[in-house]
Formats: C-alpha cells, structure tokens, sequence
C-alpha cells in the first residue's frame, strides 16, 4: 500500500491524479501542513465500513467465556441527582 500526500492546492489542481493514486492506497490531502482529508478509492471505504461490529457481536465473540473480568467495589456511595 502506498500512500500518497498532497496540499490541497495540488489535489485542486490535480484531482485526477489523486483518484488515480487511490488505487495503490490512500491519499491524505493537508491543509497547511497538517492531514485534513483522506480520500479512499470506493472498495477501500467498503471494507473499511464492513468492519464495524455492534456491541452484541463484540461481546458474542468465541473465548470470551474464558475472560474473567474483576471490578473493585466502589468506596465512594452514589449522590443522589440534582435536579434543580
């Protein structure tokens, strides 16, 4: 994967270059000095996408059974809300 950086003047003045370059990877596209955009050709942005999981899947994930997870009392009791 190659990843290309342009100005953002240059990505005005060369837009077809920086589609073209989104075949090999990305292009970040800075303004005054610092990334701003990223540009991503379309099946990037789909895999990219597809890989959100909701909470549910997470959690539904094979071994998690064997995780033991400790959480230490709190010493501190709740305050009741303020709702003036």
């Amino acid at each position: 994967m190659t990843i290309t950086t342009l100005s953002s003047r240059a990505f005005q003045q060369n837009a077809n270059q920086a589609q073209k370059a989104t075949q090999s990877g990305p292009v970040f596209i800075t303004n005054r000095g610092k990334p701003a955009h990223v540009l991503l050709s379309y099946e990037d942005y789909l895999r990219l996408k597809g890989t959100r999981r909701s909470l549910v899947e997470a959690l539904s994930m094979p071994g998690l059974e064997d995780i033991e997870l400790e959480i230490s009392p709190s010493r501190e009791l709740p305050r009741p809300a303020d709702f003036s």
